[in-house]
């Protein structure tokens, strides 16, 4: 069965019961600010890194191979990215043109990527490396102005007691005994652990819930948790359904807001929260050797473009590999959406999406008395678009100012620009009202 297959069943019977009895969520006036800075903010970095990395074949090797606890837990002591380096991650952020990161504080393998008191299974006690690379990641996206999000799953397979199973991680061999709740206040334990030891955290991640739909899950206990230790800190939850009390962001998995090509969100309604959608530069979100499936500058910069027409960011992903590098096809990638975003950032950060919805050619931002044409696929030089709200007095490429043709006509309007003054990537024509 494939991560897709896991994802399809609703989970309205887990977040239900999570949710029964739970007062009405009030954000915190830190929390309404830090929500009014993520919808500005348009583009992450996503990093998904891990043990798993070792064996070359994403995030979900241990259940994909079957493998045991016993089997898995061999791979901790190969672990030991020594040319990690905080400080080039941060650089590559900042020239990317990204705003924040979002790592893998535990994946599903509840291997903790910092020195938990609460379980040996860490970087610090398990691996010859034995230092915290959250520490150092945190420390320098503070020094930098990036923003830091711990991803953190809901689900683990290797601790003792989740339990009963999932429909994952069924080949660890560990016992059919266990005690959910005693699993939950270690999984609360752990977050307090970064709520408390990392300063300012900007949100958590979750993921997971999907693999044991029933279960009560606790989740707004979890949520206020996490909002008594950092009131600002955002709350979003990968569980593929419209938010939930205590929630402060929604997200997409591998789509746009509404859309279902990946089959990730078919019952994920847009609700009225503040919209992330998450993808990959090639097929895998964990380093994966022989994926080379990789996704084009164009195509990735259209992702972003669209992202922001939907009035959503775009979490872009990266799997680092063993020794804690960013394979260079990911780098290249980054460093070209950020040298597009110089010249072309007005269009993205800090904008809405419209007025115009999402069209074939492409979609619009907006911002005070602007409107950003991101026209993508020019069908000729001559572009019809529907009527805009006021009137037009200027008409010009973002890049360089050079005027572009603008004819209004019954119903719309006509946008003219020669191939030859066209983005390769996205032509964005700014809109003066």
């Amino acid at each position: 069965m494939t991560r897709r297959d896991y994802l399809k069943t609703g989970l309205a019977a887990a977040a239900a019961a999570s949710q029964a009895g739970a007062d009405s969520y009030v954000p915190a006036a830190s929390n309404l600010k830090a929500r009014a800075w993520f919808e500005q903010a348009r583009f992450g970095l996503f990093v998904h890194w891990g043990v798993y990395s070792l064996l070359e074949k994403g995030e979900w090797v241990m259940n994909n191979d079957k493998m045991t606890v016993e089997q898995y837990s061999k791979l901790a002591p190969k672990f030991i990215p020594v040319k990690f380096d905080a400080a080039e991650w941060v650089a590559l952020v900042k020239a990317a043109g990204q705003r924040y990161i979002t790592i893998t504080s535990k994946h599903h393998d509840g291997f903790a990527m910092w020195g938990s008191k609460l379980s040996k299974w860490n970087i610090v006690d398990a691996t010859p490396y034995g230092k915290d690379v959250l520490k150092p990641l945190a420390e320098e996206c503070r020094r930098e102005g990036i923003r830091l999000f711990f991803y953190h799953s809901h689900l683990d397979w290797t601790h003792p007691d989740y339990f009963p199973r999932g429909r994952t991680g069924q080949a660890s061999g560990r016992p059919a005994s266990g005690d959910f709740n005693r699993y939950l206040d270690f999984m609360d334990g752990q977050l307090s652990e970064l709520l408390t030891g990392y300063g300012e955290i900007a949100g958590i991640w979750f993921d997971g819930i999907w693999d044991r739909k029933d279960a009560d899950w606790r989740l707004r206990r979890t949520y206020d948790l996490i909002h008594k230790h950092q009131p600002h800190a955002l709350v979003g939850n990968n569980h593929h359904l419209a938010p939930y009390e205590g929630e402060d962001f929604q997200m997409f998995e591998k789509d746009l807001p509404g859309q279902n090509t990946a089959g990730f969100s078919g019952e994920a309604k847009i609700g009225k929260l503040p919209l992330e959608t998450c993808d990959t530069i090639n097929g895998a979100w964990g380093y994966n050797a022989n994926d080379r499936r990789f996704k084009s500058t164009r195509q990735l910069v259209h992702y972003l473009a669209k992202a922001a027409g939907m009035g959503a960011n775009f979490l872009l992903n990266v799997g680092p590999k063993p020794d804690g590098t960013i394979q260079e096809e990911f780098v290249t990638r980054l460093k070209e959406m950020g040298a597009w975003l110089q010249k072309n950032g007005e269009s993205i950060y800090g904008t809405r999406g419209g007025p115009i919805t999402p069209r074939p050619w492409g979609v619009t931002t907006a911002r005070e008395a602007k409107v950003y044409l991101h026209v993508l696929d020019w069908p000729d030089t001559t572009l019809a678009i529907p009527r805009l709200p006021g009137r037009v007095r200027k008409a010009s490429l973002l890049v360089g100012g050079r005027p572009v043709g603008w004819k209004d006509i019954d119903g719309g309007h006509l946008v003219s620009l020669p191939a030859e003054g066209r983005d390769p990537l996205d032509t964005v024509v700014v809109l003066e009202s």
